[in-house]
C-alpha cells in the first residue's frame, strides 16, 4: 500500500446518522480497531475490548479523548486509575503514560488531535 495515499473516511459513513456503537463489533479475547477518519491533524478510532483486554502502558506525543460508549473502562493516567462508564470521557494527556483495562466488554471512540 502506498504510504502517501490518501485515507478516505468510509462512503458509508459520509453525509447520513451513524450509530458509533455498531460500527464496530466484539470479539472474543480480542481488541478490535475501526478508524473512522485519518487525517494529519489526527485520527478518530473506534475500539472493542473482550473482558479483561487492554492496552498496556504507554505514552502519545497528543492529548487523545477517550469516549466510553458501552461497558466499563479502567483507564489509568500517570497512575491514577479512573472508571468509565457509557456517555463519560477522560482526556488522557500528552506525555503522560496512560493504560487501559476493559471490566467488562467495552466499546470506546478515542479522538487524538495532533496540532
Amino acid at each position: 500500500m502506498n504510504a502517501n495515499k490518501k485515507k478516505e473516511v468510509p462512503l458509508e459513513l459520509k453525509a447520513q446518522a451513524t450509530r458509533l456503537i455498531d460500527l464496530i463489533n466484539y470479539q472474543e479475547g480480542s481488541v478490535v480497531s475501526r478508524e473512522i477518519i485519518s487525517k494529519k491533524t489526527g485520527t478518530v478510532t473506534l475500539f472493542a475490548f473482550d473482558e479483561g483486554q487492554g492496552l498496556s502502558e504507554h505514552t502519545a506525543p497528543f492529548d487523545a479523548l477517550v469516549y466510553c460508549l458501552d461497558g466499563d473502562v479502567e483507564v489509568t493516567i500517570s497512575g491514577n486509575p479512573i472508571q468509565l462508564k457509557p456517555g463519560e470521557i477522560v482526556i488522557m494527556p500528552a506525555h503522560q503514560p496512560h493504560a487501559l483495562k476493559a471490566l467488562k466488554k467495552f466499546k470506546m471512540l478515542l479522538t487524538m488531535i495532533r496540532t
